[in-house]
């Protein structure tokens, strides 16, 4: 046991809190699973419950109904085992075997220095809780806990319709206690790549480094619409504004860690001519000033850094390529691009620019575009296309998936609204989401089936301010519990 255990054990519901504590010292960034998955399997066989592990990991548990609710409908309960996994550019962390450090503040559960995990360890635990109780009157239940959610959805994707019978499922992820999700945005995942073309060495001309930071960041469904700062096309605006003053030569760039968080910092490397470095100093100072009155709101920590560099030998990018990594750093389209017309306040489609990185053959542009509407969609892939053929770049898609649609008449949406009126004495608000969940493939894949989202109260996901509400977590739980029980 280590002096990082029982942190939460005095939270209530205790089993939720001693469940998600467990599974937080497990190592799970999306692609690395096989410990979570393993650790879902094993919890079943101690607690005597059906398991199934498929070939892509997601994990299938079920539990007999209770007394009185055998021929009730077979429920699915469902989430995704994998997070992620973001921290603070001086926080020392290994993902692939450090456990996340947990904290209280108030009324949140906090990570230190990374990203929390609520998103979706809640779900995990809610149904760990669930299964492990005897006190609990409910129909049969399939919990289906999927992986890779956070890369493209390729769990939910490698969903086999004949592991489950359910024909009603509940999805827990979703970030606002009160509201009930119907329907969320499909999305696809765009890489546009650059070949490296190199410059001759170049004499009487000196290395900087720039850097942008202290951005907020944020999830790129969830908080596109929050005007924040993406620190790659900040990047590109100062780079530009940089070229168009001086004889620049870029010999490297990153910025970004995950394609679905809004990024929070970005650096390049860039060759200057000796004598240039106080119009350098000038203009990172300007645009400094200018991002800083541009986002005092959403960003008032965003910050430019600039630092010579020792004059070792680098690779030097050709003006060509350094212009078209400008260009498509300027012209890449980002954040919102349409709003719905049916739901006031609801992003249609968007998209974000979440990762920059340079190889040692390619610069790689990757963007997360999402839509409730496939052609709109469409359009904002054919927009890129167009920018990649002006720029002699190649594209490439993956995790193409659907949008989840509204269903008009739904079973499970009416009973949670019943029962949340029933505690809580008003309606909940039935909405729709821009992020992408699993539930308009998992609609595919297994037909004729009526979904609904939930969860309590988190903010700040996909970074490391993420904090989930314990007042919330006992209360979306509680409901649940009401809700299981009202399934006849």
């Amino acid at each position: 046991m280590s002096n990082l255990d029982n942190i939460l054990k005095d939270l209530s519901p205790s089993l939720v809190f001693k469940y998600f504590e467990e599974i937080s010292r497990i190592p799970r960034c999306s692609g690395s699973e096989k410990a979570i998955s393993d650790y879902l399997v094993n919890f079943a066989r101690a607690h005597n419950l059906e398991v199934i592990q498929d070939e892509v990991l997601n994990v299938i548990i079920k539990k007999e109904a209770t007394k009185g609710y055998e021929n009730a409908p077979v429920v699915i309960l469902q989430g995704h085992m994998d997070m992620v996994c973001e921290k603070n550019k001086e926080t020392e962390h290994d993902f692939e075997k450090d456990p996340i450090k947990l904290r209280i503040e108030g009324d949140f559960v906090k990570a230190t220095g990374t990203t929390l995990g609520a998103d979706n360890g809640i779900a995990i635990a809610y149904c760990l809780a669930i299964l492990a109780s005897n006190d609990i009157e409910h129909p049969s239940i399939e919990v289906l806990i999927t992986t890779e959610e956070e890369t493209g959805m390729g769990g939910a994707s490698g969903v086999k319709a004949e592991n489950l019978s359910g024909k009603t499922l509940i999805n827990i992820d979703s970030e606002e206690e009160g509201e009930l999700l119907s329907s969320c945005a499909g999305g696809v995942r765009n890489s546009v790549r650059l070949t490296i073309e190199l410059e001759e060495k170049k004499q009487g001309f000196i290395p900087y480094k720039v850097i942008v930071k202290g951005l907020k960041g944020g999830h790129s469904g969830m908080d596109i619409d929050k005007g924040r700062g993406n620190s790659n096309k900040l990047m590109g605006r100062l780079l530009n504004d940089i070229n168009s003053q001086m004889e620049i030569y870029i010999s490297d760039i990153n910025g970004g860690a995950k394609m679905n968080a809004i990024p929070r910092e970005a650096e390049a490397v860039i060759f200057i001519r000796e004598g240039s470095e106080s119009t350098l100093n000038s203009i990172v100072k300007k645009m400094q000033n200018v991002f800083k009155d541009e986002l005092r709101v959403s960003d008032p920590g965003v910050a430019l850094e600039l630092a010579e560099m020792d004059k070792k030998p680098y690779r030097v990018f050709s003006r060509a390529l350094t212009d078209k990594i400008i260009a498509l750093l300027m012209l890449i389209p980002q954040g919102v691009q349409t709003m719905s017309m049916d739901i006031k306040g609801l992003v249609q489609s968007s998209t974000n620019l979440g990762v920059v990185t340079t190889t040692e053959d390619e610069v790689t542009f990757e963007s997360a575009i999402r839509s409730s509407v496939k052609s709109l969609k469409e359009s904002i892939v054919a927009e890129i296309e167009c920018l990649c053929k002006l720029v002699g770049a190649a594209m490439a898609l993956e995790s193409d998936y659907p949008a989840w649609e509204y269903r008009e008449n739904s079973y499970i949406r009416e009973v949670f609204k019943n029962v949340y009126k029933d505690m809580y004495g008003s309606e909940p608000k039935v909405t729709a989401i821009h992020a992408g969940l699993e539930c308009g493939i998992l609609k595919d894949i297994i037909g004729d089936i009526d979904m609904i989202s939930f969860g309590p109260n988190m903010y700040d996901v996909h970074t490391p301010e993420e904090k989930l509400s314990i007042s919330s977590t006992k209360r979306t739980y509680e409901y649940l519990i009401q809700v299981l029980k009202a399934i006849k």
